[in-house]
């Protein structure tokens, strides 16, 4: 199923999308609820052209847990070793917004913005200490996530990362929650970003260092995900950051980033002036 959170008339729905139509759910209260509740989607009589509706963030997770460098290429071109381990932050929640919804900031707190486009892991149960044979059986679905980074904050000499991706605006989801029986080999998908039409990135997440269940046993180790709970995977190369020169978001630039199996999630870019 490819489930979605719209606003229509107001009024923010779960559906499933199919085609041009949205065919609203009966039980959910919001994505998120129904993922925790472990509540089976139910379709109800009500349906929409999706062309008529505000795709919001699919869900607002709990936690939001991110693997920096998990690609040899991105690595590389940000100057930095393969890691040994995982390298893992987070980003707030707070942060999240949909498609369509514009990346902002203030250029008194960053003029070096950056893209990473992701794929995203969403939990449909409690996950802890999993062993790595077992670690897809936690696995409800998949999103596109959007790690937007302010690399001069990411960069200052006190190293703090939850500061510079957790800025509000800084975690655009969507446009779709795909449950796992729809991408059965999340293991061969390509994941491509564009800026302004401009590819970007281009890679496959075949190529990623630790795997899905490979970071799902590592990060349970330490601590709990719960239903709803997201893991952003790593992106690779082609990051404005690691061009020459680098090419960091503008105002009016329009980002966007498609995965196989999932669809494209597109935000344009807005400075906000001083006041």
């Amino acid at each position: 199923m490819k489930l979605v959170t719209f606003t229509l008339n107001g009024r923010s729905r779960v559906g499933e999308w199919i085609g041009n139509t949205i065919h609203t759910l009966a039980s959910p209260e919001s994505m998120t609820q129904m993922i925790r509740r472990g509540v089976t989607p139910v379709r109800t009589y009500e349906r929409v052209n999706a062309a008529a509706v505000k795709l919001e963030a699919p869900l607002m997770p709990g936690k939001i847990i991110c693997i920096g460098k998990n690609y040899a290429d991105h690595a590389k071109e940000t100057g930095s070793d393969i890691p040994d381990e995982p390298i893992v932050f987070a980003k707030l929640p707070s942060a999240v917004i949909g498609t369509g919804a514009p990346i902002t900031w203030r250029e008194s707190v960053t003029k070096k913005v950056d893209y990473e486009g992701e794929l995203g892991v969403i939990f449909g149960k409690r996950a802890f200490e999993v062993p790595e044979d077992k670690a897809m059986d936690y696995v409800f679905g998949y999103t596109i996530g959007n790690d937007v980074s302010a690399r001069d904050l990411q960069q200052a000499k006190d190293g703090q990362w939850t500061r510079s991706k957790s800025i509000d605006t800084f975690c655009p989801l969507g446009p779709c929650v795909v449950t796992k029986d729809e991408l059965p080999d999340p293991t061969n998908i390509t994941i491509r970003t564009t800026v302004n039409d401009e590819l970007r990135q281009q890679g496959c997440t075949r190529d990623l260092i630790f795997s899905i269940p490979q970071l799902i046993a590592y990060c349970t180790r330490f601590f709990h995900f719960e239903p709803g709970d997201l893991l952003l995977t790593g992106t690779p190369a082609g990051v404005g950051h690691g061009m020459n020169p680098p090419q960091y978001l503008k105002d009016g630039d329009v980002v966007s980033i498609t995965i196989d199996g999932i669809g494209t999630l597109t935000n344009p870019c807005r400075v906000i002036p001083e006041v």
